[in-house]
């Protein structure tokens, strides 16, 4: 018999409290997606386009290149803030190729800032490997704290 698994601690119950967090939020139920954040300022969106997502020309709409880019950079930056929730202030975006049918990555990463302001670049990959897209946001920490959120469970 194989003993159960010890529930995770420090910043791994963090990283987990977050992922739980975001399969909560209600926009997720448009944009369906998966979350994992596998160490401190790093944050991995996996989702699939389909036509649903397309404009009226038949590709990706911008809708979908934000949402996915700023939560991935959002979720990265707020990995290193254990009793906050994170705000975006400000985010670039460079759509650099339409997005196809398929999967799709999104890939953020904490660029700088520790304590009230954070910086985050985030890019989304498709299935072929090739980048479609790239962002850059800032976040800065708000007075909700993380724990008062429904769906952040550290235990």
């Amino acid at each position: 018999m194989t003993p159960p698994e010890a529930a995770p601690t420090g910043a791994e119950a963090h990283y987990r409290a977050l992922e739980s967090l975001y399969a909560a939020a209600p926009i997720n139920q448009l944009f369906p997606s998966v979350l994992e954040i596998p160490e401190a300022g790093l944050a991995r969106i996996r989702f699939d386009v389909d036509a649903r997502y397309f404009h009226a020309a038949g590709a990706t709409h911008g809708t979908s290149y934000f949402k996915m880019l700023d939560d991935a950079a959002f979720y990265a930056a707020n990995s290193l803030v254990t009793d906050r929730f994170l705000l975006t202030t400000a985010f670039n975006l460079l759509l650099t190729r339409p997005l196809p049918e398929g999967p799709v990555i999104a890939e953020g990463r904490w660029v700088s800032g520790q304590r009230r302001v954070f910086v985050a670049e985030a890019r989304l990959v498709d299935a072929n490997g090739e980048e479609a897209a790239r962002g850059t946001g800032t976040f800065m920490r708000s007075r909700i704290p993380l724990a008062t959120l429904p769906g952040y469970r550290t235990a």
